[in-house]
């Protein structure tokens, strides 16, 4: 490890070197910091959640005092599903925004009352928006800025109608759960295409539900909704773009690597060695580090070791595209020396 980075590119070079396949020296960083920004900032989650301009500032301060290479513009995982009518409210104590209500979608009637996506003036849609633009004009040619376009469409589906009952209708009305994933897939696409629009580095999206369907009902259900959406972004946008799954995904990651995205996100319980043979070269990796047993509650030395044998491994397998992250979304309670040594400098050789 080597704690003083090379400044003579920028990190937002860096990691775009990395995507690419290109010589790079370092390994880089870009934890999936997210409210975290906020208590690092002293911003309270209230006006992380509603205010563009926190949110932006959370961000803006975050990268100031820890300077990872990557930073992230995200917030909840009801962003998209409270744009199209969901209700959402604060749930708890220091919780972020989640489901509120009764399921939005029941029946057929309900997927026609959804209208069409409007990124720029729909739920908070609008703020993220703007949060994004303000943190790509501050810090955006220094850092890569990553836009998450909160969830793809089949785990939207389940925030919109519950996920046991996704699943009943999945398998005795196929065609009602095709429609509600092509509605999901065109909202996704909007509110990609319009953080593209405001010059996002990388667009990253989530399916977490999609990971404990087991492999045969995600290649008949999530998989495609999520080639969709690639496909369509990719006719929109040249940012780099990502999918997210929670969990253990071993047995799914050759399938993750037919959806189109140019980086796979991975959760610490994910085998790095097994990504590392399965996922095809030309697809980087972005992960792994357990951010709640290593990065909240180890010491800095364990940390280092963890940091250390990713590195290695890395170099066993000749993977050149990979940054350095927690495996999810840090905790409020992540340490600080862990995190900063999660951004310093990794030699890649």
């Amino acid at each position: 490890m080597n704690g003083n980075r090379n400044y003579a590119r920028s990190s937002r070079d860096l990691v775009y070197r990395t995507l690419h396949g290109e010589p790079h020296q370092h390994i880089p960083s870009g934890p999936l910091a997210v409210h975290y920004c906020a208590k690092a900032a002293g911003i309270s989650l209230h006006d992380y959640t509603f205010n563009a301009s926190m949110l932006a500032q959370s961000v803006i301060r975050y990268y100031d005092k820890f300077r990872p290479d990557a930073v992230w513009i995200s917030n909840d995982t009801w962003i998209t599903a409270e744009a199209m009518g969901a209700a959402v409210a604060f749930t708890g104590e220091g919780l972020p925004m989640s489901g509120s209500g009764q399921p939005l979608i029941n029946g057929y009637a309900d997927i026609d009352k959804i209208p069409p996506p409007a990124p720029e003036k729909q739920g908070r849609l609008p703020v993220m928006l703007e949060a994004l633009h303000l943190v790509k004009n501050a810090i955006g040619r220094d850092a890569f800025v990553v836009g998450c376009f909160d969830q793809s469409p089949f785990s939207l589906a389940c925030a919109l109608m519950g996920i046991e009952q996704a699943m009943t209708r999945a398998a005795t009305d196929w065609p009602f759960i095709d429609r509600l994933l092509e509605v999901c897939a065109d909202y996704c696409m909007a509110y990609g295409a319009a953080m593209a629009d405001r010059g996002v580095d990388m667009l990253s999206t989530g399916d977490s539900p999609a990971g404990l369907i087991g492999a045969d009902l995600y290649r008949q259900i999530a998989l495609p909704a999520e080639q969709k959406v690639f496909r369509g972004l990719k006719d929109q946008t040249d940012a780099f773009l990502s999918l997210h799954i929670c969990g253990n995904v071993d047995h799914i990651l050759k399938d993750m690597s037919r959806a189109g995205a140019d980086v796979l996100e991975l959760d610490a319980k994910t085998d790095l060695e097994e990504a590392c043979r399965l996922v095809p070269d030309h697809i980087a990796l972005w992960g792994d580090l357990d951010p709640v047993a290593l990065l909240e509650q180890s010491e800095a030395g364990r940390v280092k070791t963890e940091i250390e044998r990713i590195a290695a491994i890395l170099r066993h397998h000749q993977r050149d595209r990979f940054v350095l992250s927690s495996g999810c979304t840090l905790t409020i309670g992540t340490k600080e020396e862990n995190l900063r040594l999660l951004c310093q400098s990794v030699d890649c050789k």
